[in-house]
């Protein structure tokens, strides 16, 4: 990573940690449906991770005034569908992502494997399409394109992530909220050591462009990372892979890793950002 690029990490990290976020949109206004009486429970919190999410949410991250270039992307951090990774894997990367001039959406969706927990994987589900298509019914409220909103998962996160892509969720046209009738495909994907999970036996020729990265020192997801790069493939479908020799699980946005080329790995996800056209201003 240049020093340049460095340094505009650290920034975007510091900001996070001092808790910049300006916008916390719930994905239904009345609460989920079927739990609406949960809207109101508190969450728990503690250091990095939160828990006791009943009225799943949207951070936003808008970039500086005046450097928006019209992408978007959810984020959904990762935590074994037990806890939710939010500071790390959810605020940290939507900082990037705003420093890049993309608007970035970090998303709290209810766990299903948290102990107690009375949700399936299919509210799990309900809450990453919900968010995709919140994104998109309100694109010119945020100035954003809706053909270019992506979805960003971490670990579990990148299972949520894969359980929008695979396979796409269309709008539903007649729909009394407007918010279901638009699309909650992801014209792009970014994965970031995800977990096996959604990840379907054949991967279409028209899936969404992925970013994938992780370490093959990973025993957690390394069989993940060579199986949809894999399908990929013989799809014919586009993937970047980045498979670090080490690294190991967890390793967030780098910046704490002993590895030089762990704490560079998001200058890789700019270089895709830009090669793509994700980064740059939108054609008028």
């Amino acid at each position: 990573m240049q020093r340049h690029q460095f340094i505009l990490l650290a920034a975007a990290i510091a900001l996070s940690s001092a808790g910049h976020a300006q916008q916390v949109i719930p994905l239904w206004e009345k609460g989920a449906p079927g739990f609406e009486s949960r809207r109101d429970e508190p969450e728990q919190h503690q250091d990095w991770w939160y828990k006791n999410i009943h009225n799943p949410s949207l951070t936003v991250f808008r970039p500086p005034q005046g450097k928006g270039n019209g992408t978007a992307i959810v984020v959904a951090a990762g935590g074994g569908h037990r806890e939710l990774v939010f500071n790390p894997e959810g605020v940290e990367p939507a900082q990037y992502l705003a420093s890049l001039g993309i608007t970035a959406f970090a998303l709290k969706y209810r766990l299903f494997r948290e102990p107690g927990s009375k949700y399936t994987i299919a509210n799990t589900a309900g809450d990453i399409r919900r968010a995709m298509r919140m994104v998109r019914s309100r694109a010119a409220e945020w100035q954003i394109d809706p053909q270019r909103i992506g979805v960003m998962g971490w670990s579990a996160g990148g299972e949520v992530a894969a359980l929008v892509a695979y396979p796409p969720v269309d709008g539903a046209p007649g729909a009394p909220d407007p918010v279901e009738r638009v699309s909650a495909r992801p014209d792009f994907e970014i994965l970031i050591y995800p977990g096996p999970l959604g990840i379907p036996e054949k991967i279409p020729h028209d899936a969404p462009p992925l970013f994938l990265l992780g370490a093959a020192d990973d025993e957690n997801v390394a069989d993940t990372l060579f199986d949809l790069t894999r399908k990929y493939h013989d799809s014919g479908a586009s993937i970047e892979t980045h498979i670090y020799a080490q690294g190991k699980h967890a390793f967030n946005m780098g910046q704490r890793s002993q590895y030089v080329s762990i704490r560079h790995w998001p200058a890789r996800l700019g270089e895709w950002l830009e090669d793509r056209g994700y980064s740059r201003a939108a054609a008028p």
